[in-house]
């Protein structure tokens, strides 16, 4: 028996660290994953989705440090209990998009490994079954390294996780599982290969006269683009400096275009308001969203490969 909650303790604990982990370097991410669970098509509780973020950011937390705190065995009931309740909502959530095929990716393990809804069900009953194993011999949830040494590893895992969080949202995320991260060729990313869906399947760039200037950006050596996917929700202070680095760029000889999908006019009023010099493309949200974690945010390519993504409050990092 002994063995047996040994392996569950385990097995459980590193599954919520790993989950945990791999949205703690994108919690926009998951709050975007919120939002589709909140949208009317889904849930139908749209007036949480102002409160995405937060409430994804309580849930990375509270999922990852209870992943630590049965690892080091501090108290072992509140943290059982708590990992139960946990699950039983994911599992609740994952059957719904499921049954009712609502969210094709429920996001549980982030970009990092994609599952099916019927797959993350039947994950979460397993974790279920070992979570009522500890459960009912909870007693045998001891401290690996004593009381005290289990109590100040969860305290400053928490510290640290929390600091992650903090500087991925002022920064970008620290690890990028995405499709378009550094290193990543756009072009490639959307070929189909054994007849499976490509990874990037939505990167289409229109200009303001209905042109489709896709393949220029992507076969051009040097280009920036300024991705603003929301010009209401985008950050307008970011824009004094997104105007110094554009105008370097282009004295540069870079290719420079702004990729939103906003209205025409609301670009315009930006345009004319920080002066900037460069025109916008037109491309789908969600695929914005994707692209970088920022708004505006800045993508540097050297044709269709991603050679650098910034946040435009380290928009003074961008190398040419």
């Amino acid at each position: 028996m002994k063995i047996l909650i040994y392996i569950s303790r385990l097995f459980v604990a590193i599954t919520f660290i790993f989950s945990g982990f791999v949205k703690l370097v994108d919690p926009l991410g998951s709050s975007y994953k919120f939002q589709e669970y909140f949208s009317v098509d889904v849930l139908n509780l749209e007036f949480l989705i102002p409160y995405a973020l937060p409430f994804s950011i309580f849930l990375i937390l509270a999922e990852i440090i209870l992943g630590v705190m049965l690892l080091v065995g501090y108290l072992p009931k509140l943290t059982v209990w708590s990992l139960l309740g946990m699950i039983l909502v994911f599992l609740f959530l994952t059957w719904y998009s499921a049954y009712y095929d609502k969210v094709t990716d429920c996001g549980c393990f982030g970009d990092a490994v994609k599952l099916t809804p019927w797959e993350t069900f039947y994950k979460n009953v397993i974790l279920i079954i070992f979570i009522v194993a500890l459960l009912v011999k909870v007693e045998m949830i001891k401290p690996l390294f004593g009381l005290n040494s289990a109590k100040w590893i969860s305290f400053f895992s928490f510290i640290g996780f929390l600091s992650i969080i903090y500087y991925v949202l002022i920064h970008l995320p620290i690890i990028d599982f995405r499709p378009y991260a550094v290193g990543k060729n756009i072009p490639m990313g959307m070929e189909y290969i054994n007849n499976e869906e490509p990874p990037i399947h939505d990167f289409f760039l229109e200009s303001v006269e209905g042109l489709d200037l896709t393949e220029k950006v992507l076969t051009t050596e040097e280009v920036l683009l300024v991705v603003i996917y929301n010009i209401e929700k985008s950050d307008m202070q970011g824009f004094s400096k997104i105007k110094t680095i554009t105008d370097n760029a282009i004295s540069k000889g870079y290719l420079v275009y702004a990729l939103s999908s906003s209205l025409n006019e609301e670009y315009a009023a930006i345009k004319n308001k920080f002066n900037l010099n460069f025109e916008v493309l037109f491309c789908d949200e969600v695929t914005l969203k994707t692209i970088i974690r920022a708004n505006p945010g800045i993508v540097t390519l050297n044709k269709g490969t991603v050679t650098g993504k910034y946040n435009w409050i380290d928009a003074e990092d961008v190398k040419f």
